[in-house]
């Protein structure tokens, strides 16, 4: 069973999933086409991809104009920034943050033309994605995590940053 919910951001859902849990352990199905269907989100997923990370490493923002991400927290905690980068917009440069973790149980659904970039708040993370086109880094486009004109509230002031992420 899944919960979809709004968000601040036009387009932005935040879907809410169940776990099941006894002595073992907990099992969670973290996608099943035909309740995402029921709730009216009709996207064809193609790849899933996976990023481990420690403790204040911050990822992104990263975007591009076609791709669907569906963004899960499989181990530990972050943030997840989304910001909207369609000019044509009427909520362009309009973001918004949303805390994920292994035991929160949801899910952010990113549409094309947004940015997202997270902080990992826990020792580790694994970051987990379903997207509906290929990985093509030249199609991408970054925005700074400390970008002025969005002014982001990360709770950190120096993260640990790739040299794609640290470059102005």
């Amino acid at each position: 069973m899944i919960k979809v919910k709004s968000s601040k951001l036009k387009d932005v859902k935040i879907i809410e999933y169940s776990i099941f849990e006894d002595f073992r352990g907990h099992y969670i199905e973290t996608y099943n086409e035909e309740l995402y269907r029921k709730n009216n989100i009709n996207i064809k997923f193609i790849q899933d991809d996976v990023s481990i990370s420690s403790r204040n490493v911050l990822r992104g923002l990263h975007g591009d104009h076609n791709t669907w991400k569906l963004i899960t927290c499989l181990e530990g905690k972050f943030i997840l920034a989304v910001v909207n980068c369609d000019k044509s917009s009427k909520y362009f440069g309009k973001w918004e943050t949303f805390t994920l973790s292994d035991s929160n149980k949801i899910q952010i659904l990113v549409p094309p033309k947004y940015a997202n970039g997270h902080l990992v708040l826990s020792e580790k993370a694994i970051f987990h994605y379903k997207q509906t086109t290929e990985y093509d880094r030249k199609s991408q486009f970054t925005i700074m995590w400390n970008d002025k004109d969005y002014n982001f509230k990360w709770p950190i002031k120096k993260p640990i940053l790739s040299k794609r992420d640290s470059l102005k």
